[in-house]
């Protein structure tokens, strides 16, 4: 075979078997999807967690501290809702064993401080980020098989459904919510970098935090499941990046947010962890990823999750709008009004009354009292001085007294105001 035949043959193979994959490709449907990635084949840019298959994490005695679909590390960290941080010291094949540090000086400080129900307000936060908060779902076939009926759907999984129940909740409250809901399949390590352009994005709107919302894949639905309220709800897990080199400000973040959350709603929030990646939370330091619940859990559970976590947002973001001033009841500030003016006039009226009285009986008779009052009267009246001089105008006499001027009307014109002079020199 020569080598132009040779080359008609290699082209007509991959053209044939390129058809053949687009038709069973279509006969297996949209939920369709590969064993292993392509990018898993070769090693790179494989997923940081796989539905199905996950670490159990201990500690030095062989007790579980948690459970997760994520590739752990040496290094990784752990915190505990009570406090208790673990660093991963060792990693063999699906077991991570986690060395106790102590508890978390910083959580048990929050803890006790959401505890008292102080209401702390980042105002300069909230200054500098107008005070808007932003969603986006970087693995966005995540889906919950109950609800969904399967464990992903491409472009289109129920996380989303999950995350509109996270901006519902805000907007309810009067926070600006930026929801983009760009796509960012495949389901592998480099939709962070595709999801990095949307996050960069949402930035450009000053926000004072940022979520990318996700579910876990451990199989057992019960490790996140909860009933709060009579209802049963997915619990949810915050994870920080230690690749970032501002990571220590996300960390705070994480952990403001857990204590607030559990105060509010005990346990909603089950733990931080800490893992290799940045997951674009160098964009921001109030920059969170959320796994709500995981993929047995019911698409319901985890949006009541998120839901429940999102009464804490306002007060540790900074963007609680301003309390409403409550209205005014109708009528009721001339009722007020009245109710004062009333409660005066009866003070007036027992004054006068009780000084008429006093002076009728210091008097001995009406006509004495008569008498005192109208000497009074002078008195008080000179109180204010001189009367002021008389100006003349046309027909019209203006008479000043006590700053006020009284007009007359008189024909006699001249005559009057001689009358007056004389009445001003006597006095």
């Amino acid at each position: 075979m020569n080598k132009s035949k040779l080359k008609k043959t290699l082209v007509m193979l991959l053209a044939v078997g390129a058809v053949s994959l687009s038709a069973f490709m279509g006969l297996a449907g949209p939920d369709f999807k590969p064993a292993v990635a392509a990018a898993g084949l070769f090693g790179k840019d494989a997923p940081d967690h796989l539905t199905g298959s996950f670490t159990t994490i201990v500690d030095d005695q062989g007790e579980m501290i948690s459970l997760m679909s994520r590739i752990t590390h040496v290094g990784d960290q752990l915190i505990t809702a009570e406090g208790r941080s673990y660093r991963i010291e060792k990693v063999q094949g699906s077991r991570a064993t986690a060395k106790f540090l102590g508890m978390d000086p910083q959580i048990l400080a929050y803890n006790d401080f959401y505890a008292r129900q102080e209401a702390p307000v980042l105002k300069n936060l909230a200054e500098q980020k107008q005070g808007s908060v932003a969603v986006y779902h970087t693995h966005s076939d995540e889906s919950y098989v109950p609800s969904d009926g399967s464990e992903a759907i491409p472009f289109k999984g129920g996380i989303y459904q999950v995350g509109k129940s996270l901006v519902d909740k805000l907007q309810g409250k009067g926070v600006q919510v930026h929801y983009d809901q760009t796509p960012h399949d495949p389901h592998d390590n480099n939709a962070y970098n595709r999801s990095r352009r949307t996050a960069a994005s949402l930035i450009k709107t000053s926000p004072a935090a940022i979520f990318d919302v996700h579910r876990d894949g451990v199989p057992d639905a019960s490790y996140y499941r909860a009933t709060v309220d009579g209802k049963s709800v997915a619990k949810l897990r915050l994870v920080i990046g230690r690749e970032n080199p501002r990571m220590d400000a996300n960390m705070d973040f994480a952990k403001r947010m857990m204590a607030a959350a559990n105060n509010l709603h005990p346990k909603i929030v089950k733990e931080i962890f800490v893992g290799k990646g940045d997951y674009n939370q160098d964009l921001t330091p109030t920059a969170l990823l959320i796994e709500a619940g995981t993929h047995t859990n019911t698409r319901e559970e985890a949006a009541l999750g998120v839901s429940l976590f999102s009464d804490a947002i306002p007060v540790v973001a900074g963007v609680a709008p301003a309390a409403p001033t409550a209205p005014a009841t109708p009528g009721a500030g001339g009722k007020a009004a009245g109710g004062a003016w009333k409660a005066l006039g009866w003070i007036l009226g027992i004054t006068v009354v009780g000084g008429l009285g006093f002076l009728l009986i210091s008097s001995g008779s009406w006509e004495n009292a008569r008498k005192r009052i109208a000497g009074f009267g002078k008195e008080f009246t000179s109180f204010f001085g001189p009367r002021r001089p008389v100006r003349k105008r046309g027909n019209t006499i203006l008479r000043g007294s006590c700053g006020e001027a009284d007009r007359i009307n008189d024909p006699r014109g001249d005559e009057v105001i001689k009358e007056v002079k004389d009445e001003l020199k006597k006095d």
